[in-house]
C-alpha cells in the first residue's frame, strides 16, 4: 500500500445477546463493529477506518472504548444526538441458521451523516434491516464522490415484524438502488429474496442446493449498472459475477477451511468488509473475494474481536489457501 486509505462502514452497531447453536449466551456489539475492527487491524499505519452509526445514548462511550485501542479507527461517524440504537436477540437453530428479535431500532443514515466523509476510497454498508439507509445517502454519494459504494442486501430483504421478529422480505424496490451499487454481496437466501416474489418457507431457504436462479439474477442485477455480484455459499466459498464483452461470466472462490466454528454473527459483516480492503487496495474482484472469505472464516473462530488478525497474518493465509 503506497498511499493511506479511508474506508467507511456505514450501519447499525446493535447491542446483541446471541444464542449459539452450542447453546452459549453472547452478549456484544455487533454488525458494523466487525468490519471496523477486522479493516483497523489491516489498515494499521497506512489509513483509517470510520464507522458511521446512530446509537444510544447509554451504548455511546461503551462503543467508544470498544474501538479505542485501534489506532487506525476514526469514530466521528457515530453518534448518539438522536438517542435511537438497535438492540437485537439472536437464537441460533444451527450454525449458519437463526431466528432474530429486534428490540430497538436505529435513526436511518441520511445524507447529512455521511458529507463529512465523502472523501473515503468505499463506503461499504452493512445494513441489517430495510429502514436503516436512505436511498438519498446512495444518490449524493454517487453525485459528490468518487467512493465506490459496497452494499450489502441483508438490510433490504430483512423487515421487523409489529411484535419485534425480524424476518424475510422480497426487495421489492431493488430497481431503484441498484443504479447507485458499486459492488452488490448477499448470501443464497437474500438472493432468493431479491429474485423470487413469494411467501417464503424455511425449505427455501435451508437448501444449499437452490441455486438454479443465480446465473439469470446475476444477469439482471448487472444489467442495472451493478458492476460485481457477489453471493455467499456458506461453507463452500462465494460466486463472483460481473460483465465481460457484454455477457455475464461468473467466477467460484474456495472458501477458506475452519475446523471448529464457534459463533457465525458477523460473518456476512466481515465479508463485506474483506471487499472493500480488497477493492480499495487492490482494486481486484477475485482478491476482493480472499480478503472477503478470509475474514468471514476468521470471524467463526471466537467470541470477541481477537479473531481478526494483522495484514501480514491475514496474508499469510490467503497465500496458504490460495
Amino acid at each position: 500500500m503506497n498511499k493511506a486509505h479511508k474506508i467507511a462502514v456505514v450501519g447499525p452497531i446493535p447491542h446483541d445477546t446471541i444464542i449459539t447453536h452450542k447453546n452459549e449466551t453472547i452478549i456484544k456489539y455487533g454488525c458494523v463493529s466487525h468490519p471496523t475492527v477486522a479493516l483497523a487491524k489491516l489498515l494499521e499505519g497506512n489509513g483509517e477506518v470510520i464507522p458511521i452509526a446512530h446509537v444510544h445514548k447509554k451504548d455511546h462511550n461503551a462503543i467508544l472504548s470498544l474501538f479505542k485501542d485501534y489506532q487506525a479507527i476514526n469514530t466521528n461517524g457515530i453518534t448518539s444526538e438522536k438517542d435511537q440504537g438497535t438492540v437485537i436477540e439472536l437464537n441460533f437453530i444451527d450454525q449458519n441458521n437463526r431466528r432474530e428479535t429486534q428490540i430497538s431500532n436505529m435513526h436511518p443514515i441520511s445524507v447529512e451523516d455521511v458529507k463529512p466523509f465523502l472523501d473515503v476510497d468505499c463506503f461499504v454498508f452493512v445494513p441489517i434491516t430495510d429502514f436503516e439507509i436512505e436511498l438519498e445517502t446512495l444518490k449524493h454519494i454517487k453525485a459528490n464522490s468518487e467512493a465506490q459504494i459496497i452494499f450489502d442486501a441483508h438490510g433490504q430483504t430483512t423487515y421487523v415484524s409489529n411484535d419485534g421478529r425480524r424476518l424475510r422480505k422480497y426487495w421489492e424496490d431493488k430497481d431503484d438502488w441498484l443504479p447507485y451499487i458499486d459492488v452488490l454481496k448477499m448470501n443464497l437466501e437474500e438472493s432468493i429474496c431479491s429474485w423470487i416474489d413469494d411467501d417464503y418457507t424455511d425449505e427455501d431457504f435451508y437448501d444449499d442446493d437452490n441455486i438454479g436462479h443465480l446465473d439469470e439474477f446475476a444477469t439482471y442485477i448487472l444489467e442495472k449498472g451493478v458492476n460485481y455480484l457477489y453471493v455467499t455459499l456458506d461453507s463452500r466459498g462465494c460466486a463472483i459475477y460481473k460483465m465481460k464483452n457484454g455477457k455475464m461470466s461468473k467466477t467460484f472462490v474456495k472458501s477458506v477451511a475452519v475446523e471448529n466454528v464457534i459463533d457465525t454473527t458477523g460473518c456476512g459483516d466481515s465479508f463485506a468488509g474483506g471487499l472493500a480492503f480488497g477493492f480499495a487496495i487492490h482494486n481486484d474482484s477475485v482478491k476482493a473475494a480472499h480478503f472477503a472469505n478470509t475474514l468471514g472464516a476468521m470471524r467463526t473462530q471466537g467470541k470477541g474481536f481477537d479473531v481478526f488478525k494483522s495484514l501480514a497474518e491475514t496474508e499469510a493465509i490467503i497465500k496458504k489457501n490460495y
